[in-house]
């Protein structure tokens, strides 16, 4: 599979100059900004607010009642979510006073059985919301950091971050589409692909300033590699999403996963995005700066 995308997606790049090569991804990252901005300037954040961080209460029960059925005998709280997990339903309520809290408790217990309950205060949840925006920042200005040591070249060194940037920020607006909360998963899923998105980059870089050979021939062996190395990862992640998903399917006993079905998926879209970001607007730029530094030196 990787072989026909490998050659396909080289003869692609062969084929294009690095104008037309970068005008995908740089709309795309374009977009996604506005998809982020727009959220922003609806809800005070670029991506929707999990339980995780904003608080709220989340029960999950065993019931044979429908969603719709629950959704409506539960209106008068403020529901955020209610879906089937296999057997089981699982609801998730915002934040509530002390009062409306309990005799939402107290009626899920009375009424359910395998009554299961997940609190979390407004305040511990605005704590983790603080930590989990320090935690992207530190590592991406880190990330910068050990480029810029790397390479000690600008122009390398800003695709590099600027295809991390853009793998970051198009992660972000598929949540949004998708209507993915942020939580402590999805944010480690942020953080994981920054590892991967540097991994891919530097790989790509390392192959085009520091071998013989053109700067083609440089791309196109350090594509071999890192088609393989992503669609292997994207294989193994692909396969613990709709485990950890529809796990339901094969047994009713089983109940869906959430934590890694979302580390998962946001993981997967993050790496196809990052296979775009990383053979065309990266490529574009080092064969680029290649292709002029080559020049430079012949005419000195």
């Amino acid at each position: 599979m990787e072989v026909g995308l490998t050659e396909r997606l080289d003869s692609f790049v062969r084929k294009h100059n690095d104008r037309q090569l970068v005008t995908l991804p740089l709309a795309v990252f374009v977009i996604s900004l506005i998809i982020l901005a727009m959220t922003f300037a609806s809800s005070g954040s670029p991506v929707k607010l999990g339980m995780d961080f904003e608080g709220g209460t989340m029960i999950s029960m065993a019931t044979q009642e429908s969603v719709s059925a629950i959704e409506q005998k539960y209106a008068d709280y403020p529901i955020t979510d209610v879906r089937q997990a296999g057997s089981r339903i699982i609801m998730q309520f915002g934040p509530m006073n002390n009062e409306l809290q309990q005799e939402l408790v107290s009626d899920a217990i009375d009424t359910y059985d395998n009554v299961e309950i997940n609190q979390i205060g407004p305040v511990y949840g605005a704590s983790l919301q603080k930590q989990a925006v320090q935690a992207v920042i530190v590592s991406f200005i880190g990330m910068a950091i050990v480029v810029f040591l790397i390479f000690k070249t600008f122009v390398p060194s800003v695709a590099v971050v600027l295809s991390a940037l853009s793998d970051i920020a198009i992660a972000a607006a598929f949540m949004n589409i998708a209507g993915i909360e942020l939580s402590l998963a999805t944010v480690a899923a942020l953080l994981m692909l920054i590892g991967y998105s540097v991994d891919s980059d530097i790989l790509l870089t390392t192959r085009v300033l520091k071998r013989r050979g053109t700067p083609q021939e440089n791309i196109s062996n350090a594509m071999h590699t890192g088609i393989t190395m992503t669609t292997t990862t994207l294989a193994a992640l692909v396969a613990m999403y709709f485990v950890s998903t529809f796990s339901y399917v094969l047994s009713p006993s089983f109940s869906q996963i959430s934590l890694l079905s979302n580390i998962s998926i946001v993981l997967i879209f993050g790496l196809v995005a990052d296979m775009m970001n990383t053979w065309l607007l990266n490529t574009s730029i080092l064969r680029w700066h290649a292709t002029n530094v080559g020049t430079r030196r012949r005419k000195a």
